[in-house]
């Protein structure tokens, strides 16, 4: 039988919530993407190009090592406050390694670890 996964995510943390017919497993994967700093409207020679490439690959690499964590679930609910979601969805879709997974994304504000897997609980109409 395989498996449901729910992942919390925003830009500093993924909080991934596993569940088997064995029971529901969490596991946090850390970002170590820096805040994005605001730049003036004056050029910098390029720097801000360069920095947001920069940002742009961390966050790719951030999103490949959540990607990684999980094992072909059947299904995957994504959700968090900000564009985080979003950009997941996307490089997951493009990974092509989890082709036929059901995926559903949502919007929600910031939980605590509880309330995440309680939301991927009631999302996955599990009683365990």
């Amino acid at each position: 039988m395989g498996h449901d996964v729910g992942i919390w995510i925003d830009h500093t943390r993924a909080v991934i919530v596993r569940v088997t017919a064995e029971g529901i497993t969490t596991e946090t994967v850390e970002s170590e993407v820096g805040a994005h700093p605001r730049f003036g409207g004056q050029g910098d020679g390029g720097g801000e190009k360069k920095y947001e490439e920069r940002h742009g690959q961390n966050l790719d690499q951030y999103y490949d090592a959540v990607i990684e964590q999980l094992s072909g679930p059947e299904r995957l609910l994504i959700f968090g406050p900000g564009e985080a979601k979003g950009e997941l969805e996307r490089r997951f879709r493009g990974s092509r390694v989890h082709a036929g997974c059901v995926v559903d994304v949502e919007t929600t504000a910031k939980l605590s670890d509880q309330q995440i897997a309680a939301r991927v609980k009631a999302h996955f109409g599990t009683e365990r």
